[in-house]
């Protein structure tokens, strides 16, 4: 037997985190992190909260970009894969039909009437995939529409409907697709009446800046695909799983009726990766039209155990611990306590959003002296400000955020659906007491500030 201990590994080896990234994987990452001081060393982790060898605890507003939506180790799910675990099943064999994915397909499925089938990957950018794949087949013409300054992925297909350069540039050549701007209906239909399109890939709130379709969009766009023999695929591998105070994003607005959804992320209940592509009977059949094409797509570890268990208890607790009702309530209340500082900092443009997913957008101030130091930041690399912002968050407050994109001068908000009153008190008090240093014009903020000024125009 062997003598493999993981708590001797990580006792005896833990504290090389860093210098292992440096050597052996991303060697982008640890430097970014130190030079943005984010290289914390983080020991356990419990609800919507970290916590470092000194029990100091940090609040998460990021939620592993979305992944954490019940926040860290819920005891439901590490529960149910203990459970699975213990159960030893026949799990993956490919030559029987287990029971915990149809459980899982018939449970998504609840949540989304209109659709029928599911197809289980391991990741949101294979739910792309597979709809992409999908839609081609079924209507048999090759380009997808995506809107501007979408993300949907970094594999090659789902890169393909990328909407940032920043991602795109340097792995060319891609799929044959095409951006229109989001919320332009004149723009779709010119793409459209060349009979080429199969469908139109769109997130109902876009994940870099927090834009969200315009009311009506979503439903005319469907009713123009359709029109024109394409299919609406809603991308909701971050807004899906009630991040915006519905179930689905596409369910704001009455009368959408997506062909094909995408949703990963929280479904993994921070644990298992899962993805898994929502559709209509009729794509499903078409794709899988005879026994000979059973495998026509598929993936090796989709429909595990481990993750269909995670899956399930995931849901059980969103519906148990009414989380998209939290994420309705709970976030309406962060988003107009932030909103009522717009008037207060002329460094902050707008506050946006839906549910516990909004983007704090930042502009130019009208006084002099603000002014020049915000013309600074902008020439040397637009985004300096937001991360001027997240950087104090952090260091001052324990508080973990994000910029929104790059070159965005965008903080978004994407906590755990578990956070409530006492969270956001939290974020309010930090980011306020955060703007009244960025306006004073000087300490640690535009002392920061001058350090990625420097970087920045290294790096050029």
């Amino acid at each position: 037997m062997s003598d493999f201990d993981l708590a001797k590994l990580l006792a005896r080896r833990g504290a090389e985190r860093y210098d292992l990234h440096a050597r052996h994987l991303n060697h982008q990452l640890p430097r970014m992190l130190h030079t943005l001081g984010f290289d914390k060393v983080y020991e356990r982790a419990e609800g919507a909260y970290f916590y470092d060898a000194e029990g100091n605890d940090y609040l998460d507003m990021l939620a592993g970009f979305g992944v954490m939506g019940l926040g860290r180790h819920h005891p439901v799910v590490r529960q149910a894969l203990h459970d699975v675990l213990d159960a030893q099943l026949a799990d993956l064999t490919r030559f029987d039909c287990q029971p915990l994915p149809g459980l899982l397909a018939e449970k998504l499925l609840s949540y989304a009437p209109g659709l029928d089938r599911v197809f289980f990957g391991n990741s949101g950018t294979e739910a792309v995939e597979t709809a992409l794949k999908f839609a081609r087949y079924a209507t048999g013409r090759p380009r997808v529409l995506y809107c501007a300054h979408a993300f949907h992925g970094l594999t090659t297909g789902s890169l393909s409907v990328n909407g940032e350069d920043g991602f795109r540039d340097g792995f060319a050549p891609l799929l044959p697709d095409t951006p229109v701007p989001l919320g332009d209906l004149e723009a779709l239909e010119r793409e459209l009446r060349v009979k080429d399109v199969a469908a139109l890939v769109v997130e109902p709130v876009q994940g870099k800046g927090v834009h969200a379709a315009p009311p009506g969009y979503l439903r005319a766009a469907r009713e123009l695909l359709h029109k024109h023999g394409a299919l609406l695929i809603a991308d909701e591998v971050q807004t899906g799983l009630g991040r915006t105070g519905d179930f689905f994003a596409y369910q704001h607005e009455d009368g959408v009726d997506p062909d094909l959804v995408c949703v990963a992320k929280s479904l993994s209940g921070g644990y298992v990766p899962v993805g898994a592509t929502l559709g209509k009977e009729w794509i499903f059949k078409k794709v899988y039209s005879s026994m000979d094409r059973v495998l026509v797509h598929s993936a090796s570890f989709g429909s595990n155990a481990q993750a269909m268990a995670a899956g399930l208890a995931t849901l059980a607790v969103m519906d148990d611990e009414r989380l998209t009702e939290n994420a309705r309530r709970t976030g309406e209340e962060l988003r107009t306590r932030l909103a009522a500082l717009v008037d207060r900092y002329e460094l902050l443009h707008e506050v946006r959003g839906r549910g516990l997913m909004i983007g704090i957008e930042f502009g130019k101030p009208r006084s002099m002296g603000l002014r020049s130091r915000w013309t600074m930041l902008q020439t040397a690399r637009k985004g300096l400000f937001a991360q001027m912002v997240v950087a104090p968050l952090l260091h001052r407050h324990r508080i973990l955020t994000q910029v929104s994109g790059d070159h965005l001068e965008v903080i978004k908000l994407i906590p755990p659906l578990v956070v409530g009153e006492a969270e956001v008190d939290r974020f309010v008090t930090a980011f306020t007491q955060v703007m009244d240093d960025a306006h004073s014009g000087g300490g640690f903020m535009w002392d920061f500030g001058r350090t990625l000024i420097k970087q920045a125009l290294a790096t050029r």
